[in-house]
């Protein structure tokens, strides 16, 4: 709960920390963040040793930001979906079908995004 003493200062650090926190969490219980994650690393360190231009590297950290996103609000929805009704429910499955297509999409772009970038380095060393 919001303490009304608080300045505005406060109020942003303990956000700050209550967000770092989340993150936290999802990379130490959730096992799609981790693949994301560490495919996010892996990528990383690629676009390092291939030396892709800064615009690659913009649409390369978009892409890594999208999955990641689309992965933790899946993840939140699924939670909370889980939480308010824990049996199983034909529109709750729904509910949790449907974020989970959100987080497929970003995956289908990122993974075009990275055949964008990728496959011409890959086909000039042929």
């Amino acid at each position: 709960m919001k303490n009304p003493n608080d300045s505005y200062l406060i109020t942003r650090l303990k956000s700050i920390k209550y967000a770092v926190k989340g993150a936290y969490l999802l990379l130490k219980t959730e096992a799609s963040i981790q693949i994301q994650f560490s495919i996010a690393l892996l990528m990383t360190v690629v676009g390092f040793i291939l030396e892709i231009s800064s615009i690659e590297w913009m649409f390369q950290l978009l892409a890594i930001g999208l999955v990641l996103v689309s992965e933790s609000l899946n993840t939140g929805i699924e939670k909370l979906c889980d939480f308010i009704h824990p049996e199983y429910h034909k529109k709750i499955g729904f509910i949790k079908d449907v974020s989970a297509g959100a987080s497929t999409f970003a995956a289908i772009i990122a993974f075009i995004i990275g055949l964008i970038i990728y496959l011409p380095k890959f086909i000039i060393f042929q």
